[in-house]
Order: structure tokens, then sequence, then C-alpha cells
């Protein structure tokens, strides 16, 4: 039973935890950008939809086009009426704010808005999980917790004490392992996930052992069918 629980050790009590990173603009990464202002009319100019001409999201068996703009390999976005905005590297704040700054400086707008969200914030749960999948982050802020939840939470045959995750940052991958038994992850700096962060539950000895008792179980099985076949097959032949 200790095995298949959460945080064994954990008492009542405070646990200090960390805030959840924020989350950087990559190469590669779509932007939902939309501009407002006193005048509604000068702002529309910047909300029309940048439609991706070369990329599409398929969503339970039906393809829709992706809205937004796309950070090119030079961690650029092309956004209308300004041109070039440099965005790799920043937060969706800091380029809010710089984006802002722009339309101000250059008189195309009067105070104006400027919000800015990352459209394909996603994390990817795999392994002994009830439904393994790529989970998308609307909100851009997801714990490993609520990861797994979405995933349909550990099976009977997840590893609790050794879940692997797997981080890419700064042009490596880091690779943690976590003990879900105890009630460190609690206050890690893995607890909260960041983008493209992979999880795999690793399977424990128990499932080994079923697909053993299974592969070792089938030929038998097959055997014991044809044996039935073969004797329904004489006894009908009698019978004629």
């Amino acid at each position: 039973m200790r095995k298949t629980t959460y945080f064994n050790d954990l008492r009542d009590g405070e646990i200090t935890s960390v805030p959840p990173a924020i989350p950087l603009i990559h190469k590669n990464d779509i932007l939902s950008i939309s501009v407002s202002s006193l005048n509604p009319e000068a702002s529309s100019v910047f909300n029309a939809p940048n439609l991706l001409p070369t990329a599409s999201s398929t969503v339970l068996g039906a393809t829709s086009q992706l809205v937004g703009y796309l950070v090119n390999e030079k961690g650029d976005i092309l956004f209308p009426v300004i041109g070039t905005v440099h965005a790799e590297g920043l937060s969706t704040r800091q380029l809010s704010d710089n984006i802002a700054k722009i339309l101000s400086d250059k008189k195309l707008l009067v105070d104006p808005i400027v919000s800015i969200r990352i459209t394909n914030f996603k994390v990817t749960v795999l392994g002994e999980v009830g439904h393994p999948g790529v989970i998308s982050v609307p909100s851009e802020q997801i714990n490993i917790l609520e990861a797994l939840g979405f995933a349909g939470d550990l099976t009977i045959y997840g590893r609790r004490d050794n879940v692997l995750l797997i981080r890419e940052k700064g042009g490596k991958k880091i690779v943690q392992h976590i003990d879900l038994n105890a009630t460190d992850i609690l206050s890690s700096q893995f607890y909260n996930l960041e983008p493209n962060d992979v999880i795999y539950v690793q399977p424990n000895k128990d499932k080994a052992r079923s697909v053993n008792n299974t592969r070792q179980l089938l030929p038998v099985a097959f055997a014991a069918l044809s044996f039935l076949v073969v004797v329904a097959s004489l006894a009908v032949n009698k019978q004629l």
C-alpha cells in the first residue's frame, strides 16, 4: 500500500512552495496577440486573424488552421504595420510591453493594451497512466500533479517512487527522477512544469510479471483452442 499511495510521509502543517517559473518565448512558439485601445477601429488593424500557412492542428479527427504569430528561426515575429519584433527569450509580459511601446512611440495607438498568450504551451505524459498523451495548457501554468490528473492518474502498475521528468533548457536535456511517495516534490523546482516537459511513468515489477504470464499463457490457450476445433471437426465428420 505504501508503494501505491502518494506522500507517505506527509504530516499536517505548512510546506514552502516554489512559485511557477515564468515561461519564456522560444523559437517555433505560436503566439496569440490581441491589441486594444481607446479607438477600437484603429486597433482592429492589429487584430486581423494571422493564419499560419504551413501549420495545422488535428483535434478529434478534424483538421483546423492555426492562428497566431510564429516565432521564426531568428526569434522574431512579423507584426502588422510595425514589422519585425524580437520575441525569443522574453516573457509574454515583456513582449507585450515592447509592442505597446512601439505602437505608442510611432503614434499608431493611444494607450494601447497588448495581451499575449503562448498557444502551443504543452506537456506530454507517457507510460503507466490512464490516458497517455499531450496536454495543452492554455493558462500557461501546470504542476506535475495536475498533469497526472489530466492523464487519468497513474495505473496500479505505475511506479510512484521513480517518475521520470525530461526537460529541455538552454539547448540541453535535463533528466530528473521524482518520488511521489515523498513530500519533497511539493517544494521542488520540478513540481511546476515548463513548456514541452515530458513525464514518463515507469511500470513496476507486477506489470512485468503480468506481461510475462500473458505471453506464457497465450500459446497454451491457442493450443487448447486448436485442439477443441479439431475435436469438433471430428465429431461433425462422424455424424455425417
